[in-house]
Formats: structure tokens, sequence, C-alpha cells
């Protein structure tokens, strides 16, 4: 199989208390699959985007389950097995104010943590129209930074379009730590993606946010450089030009792999060969519909994406 789209990265069980209950006292917890490089996948694929994600698992229950829901949404998962691995966890616990949402990471050696290049499909990588992985990934382990630099060089010299978000988690690293890891990455990457607030934090750089796309991109030679905004909204600086995309009004039930869904739509129109503005657009509809859905995943419909893009209201369909 060729694939668009491949991505690598680590994708966790996901473990959550009813709402409104704490780990601490839950009789029963929800169990998922979850993974900021499989999440991106699974909304390409929603969008119709042929998507891979390439990774290693235990060769357990638990890493079949991952690979199990991968492909109920479409996603090819091309895995390394391990006999003697562990399979990487996290806890969420769902807040309201005052109280944060909070997030308890159980992934210390897990299986991705060892792969190697050669250990992994990497001629899927060559052969896809984008690759894409985040700052997590090479925040897991020092085997994993070396690996995802391997990995961007071979779909550079393959002439394969390189994604990346910086998704800074604090809980993995320091914001030294991910600038010194990221920053050496950026020469092999066409379009960056990155939250403002990261930007300030991991990169440290200042001013509003066209500032900073234009700074990024002028640095660093980015073909594309995208800013997330949070409430405010996306833009992306592209060919010179700033386009500004607005968020569209959600309800929200899990605000969890928001991100992911946008980035995922993002590149999927992209390698669609639409605008920069469209993939923005398209972005943001299905981050908004991301939020109205229970887990990490983009389980939503080029229909339901369209239907936002127009306007339509949420009632009853029929």
């Amino acid at each position: 199989m060729t694939a668009e789209l491949v991505t690598f990265g680590e994708t966790m069980i996901r473990l959550s208390p009813p709402a409104g209950e704490r780990i601490e006292t839950a009789r029963s917890l929800e169990f998922r699959t979850a993974g900021a490089e499989s999440n991106v996948a699974v909304a390409a694929s929603r969008l119709g985007c042929s998507a891979a994600w390439l990774s290693k698992l235990p060769d357990s229950p638990l890493g079949r389950r991952v690979t199990t829901e991968l492909r109920t949404h479409g996603v090819e998962p091309y895995v390394r097995w391990d006999d003697d691995a562990r399979q990487g966890a996290y806890y969420i616990e769902q807040g309201r104010a005052p109280r944060p949402t909070n997030v308890i990471y159980d992934r210390a050696d897990a299986a991705v943590t060892t792969a190697r290049p050669d250990e992994l499909a990497v001629d899927i990588v060559e052969d896809a129209a984008a690759f894409y992985t985040s700052g997590i990934t090479p925040a897991l382990s020092e085997t994993l930074r070396e690996t995802t630099g391997e990995l961007l060089q071979t779909a550079t010299e393959a002439g394969t379009t390189t994604a990346f978000d910086l998704n800074y988690r604090s809980k993995l690293w320091s914001p030294s730590d991910a600038r010194d890891a990221c920053e050496s990455l950026f020469p092999k990457v066409d379009v960056l993606v990155a939250a403002e607030r990261d930007i300030r934090t991991v990169l440290e750089l200042d001013g509003d946010a066209p500032t900073l796309a234009s700074e990024l991109a002028g640095d660093f030679d980015f073909e594309t450089v995208v800013v997330t905004r949070g409430e405010d909204g996306a833009l992306a600086r592209h060919g010179g030009t700033v386009y500004e995309q607005p968020v569209f009004e959600t309800d929200t039930v899990d605000a969890i792999g928001t991100g992911d869904a946008f980035v995922g739509a993002f590149l999927s129109r992209l390698i669609a060969d639409e605008p920069v503005e469209t993939a923005l657009a398209y972005g943001a509809a299905t981050a908004a519909l991301k939020r109205t859905v229970h887990g990490d995943l983009a389980v939503v419909t080029p229909d339901e994406v369209e239907r936002v893009l127009r306007g339509g209201d949420a009632g009853i369909d029929r």
C-alpha cells in the first residue's frame, strides 16, 4: 500500500473515569486509544486521504487493540512488534472550573522508545506525499530523537513533504531541551505547526502571531508556518502571505485531540492541492467537530465538515 500521508509516533491506551469523578475514587475507567500522530492520521483518513501510521508496539492484547482501532478508521498501521516491550498509557481526569483537567502519563520504557529506522517500514515514507511527526516523539527517548531526525531526512531526500508540530508537553521535557531538539530538526521540515504559547515558551520568540510566523519562516526557511491560537483561531504564512482563520462555534464535550484534528484536516487538503486558506478552513471546521466527540479521535465525515463550512446549524439531521 502507498499512503498519501504517513505519520510516526506513539499511540497509547487512554483511561478516563466518568465525568465528574476522580481517578483516586473511580470504580470504572473508559478505555480508548490515543496518540498525536495517529490522531492526525485518523482525521486525514476520515476526510478521504489515504493514511498510514508507523510505530513500534508490544505484541500483546493492548498493542493489538491499537492497530485494530486505527484500521477501523481507515488508517493502515505499519508496526514493528516487540514481545518484551510494554504499552504506553495515559490517564485523563476531565476538570471543571476551578479544577483543571489532569493528565497522568504511564509511558516510560514503552515499545516505541527503542524504535530505530532499520526496524521500521521506511519505504512507505519515501513513497508518501507527506510525512508528519511531532515534538512529542523526540521527547520520549534519545533513540527517538535520532530516529525522528533520520525519518525526516529520508522523507526530504525522497521529495516527500515534511510536516512537524512543535506540540510541547511540559510533563515530558523542559523548554530548553525541547528547543535544542526541535531546532535541530527544523532544517528538514517544510511545514511547521505550532501553538502560539509553545512558540513563546519553547522558542523564546515574541510578537503577535503574524510576526511569529514570519520570523519562523525567515529563520528556518519553512515553506509554510501555521500558528494556532486557541479561541483566536489560526493563521498560516505561505508564499509571503499570511492567511487568518477564526474558530467555528462549538459545544465542547471533549477538547483533547482538537489540535490533532486540525492538523490532520489541514494536511489532507494540502495533499489534495487545495489552497492554504482552504486547508485552514477545513482544519478549523474539523477541530470544532472533534470537540463534540468523546475521545481523542476526530470521528467525523466530509459531509459534516462541509456543513460547518457552509454555516449549517446543529439541528436534527433527518
